[in-house]
């Protein structure tokens, strides 16, 4: 597939952008959270493991990024392999000498990747989710067919993301918040503020719960749900391959 020069830039403004904030990520999630963060992949977790008849399930998490999420799901004990998956070396990385200090019997592996263009065969996966990155994908309906494609019928496929709220109030104060506050939390805490201008751009930008739902339809999955999660802002969406 021939790609744009456009999907080409974001591509490598995106890999370049996550790799020089990659050392203090962990920290500004934290702080623009206020350690919420773990609640929302914890939940996630659950929704993407629990519930499964598979008890050996392989997992693929794209857009990995420090490994947060991957680990989280690696806890479960009917996950028995996960996949760290992301497009920035430098976040893996971290996420490499993260993984030694996490209490978990499944296997992990790391590889460096496109979302656009795994090297992955058709239905390898249980499970395949991303946390926090779906926004970042250059085509949001491609990426998500790629997902797809390597999940397995039956498999999950499980959205964990920052999102437009669609209440009247959180729709008009959360876009002003994010706005002001991220550039100014990267000044201080990251020495980045242009990647910290993205980050509410990327969401501004983005859609709502309702919409990826109303998508992951489109591209043929079924039992698409979703939970909202800080007043909307927040939403887990999955869906089942068939």
């Amino acid at each position: 597939m021939i790609r744009s020069k456009e999907s080409v830039e974001k591509t490598k403004y995106v890999k370049n952008m996550f790799g020089e904030i990659s050392a203090r990520y962990d920290l500004l999630n934290w702080i623009m959270t206020l350690g919420k963060h773990r609640k929302w992949r914890e939940k996630a977790a659950v929704i993407a493991c629990i519930g499964n008849d598979r008890q050996a399930l392989r997992v693929l998490d794209v857009a990995s990024g420090t490994g947060d999420f991957a680990f989280q799901i690696s806890k479960h004990e009917n996950v028995n392999h996960i996949t760290a998956m992301d497009l920035s070396e430098e976040m893996l990385m971290i996420a490499k000498r993260k993984s030694e200090n996490v209490k978990s019997s499944c296997d992990t592996d790391f590889v460096v990747c496109d979302v656009m263009h795994m090297p992955f065969p058709d239905d390898l996966f249980s499970v395949v989710t991303v946390g926090f990155g779906f926004r970042n994908f250059v085509d949001l309906e491609r990426g998500l067919s790629e997902m797809i494609r390597v999940a397995e019928p039956g498999g999950k496929v499980v959205i964990l993301e920052i999102v437009k709220p669609e209440g009247i109030l959180m729709s008009k104060i959360f876009p002003v918040y994010f706005r002001r506050l991220t550039p100014l939390l990267g000044s201080l805490f990251a020495g980045n503020v242009e990647a910290y201008k993205y980050l509410p751009e990327s969401v501004n930008n983005f859609v709502s719960s309702s919409q990826i739902k109303t998508m992951m339809e489109m591209v043929g999955l079924k039992n698409v749900s979703v939970e909202r999660l800080a007043m909307g802002s927040v939403g887990i969406i999955s869906g089942t391959k068939f």
